[in-house]
């Protein structure tokens, strides 16, 4: 996947979906280990994260859970 795919999709995923990723991914993901796209993975999930506000943050995260 391209930069440009990676922030397309960073941009066309909710918060949910960004929260899942970041908890769950393997070691060495390319959206956390390409420094261009980590930061702006930061910035968007910020962003997103701010216009849930904190109850979409506690729902979103007792969504996707803990995966043992």
């Amino acid at each position: 996947m391209t930069v440009a795919q990676m922030k397309k999709w960073i941009d066309q995923s909710s918060y949910e979906g960004l929260l899942s990723k970041w908890r769950f991914a393997p070691v060495g993901d390319p959206f956390f280990t390409t420094p261009e796209v980590a930061a702006y993975y930061q910035q968007r999930m910020a962003e997103k994260r701010e216009a849930v506000g904190d109850g979409g943050h506690v729902a979103a995260s007792k969504s996707i859970g803990w995966k043992w």
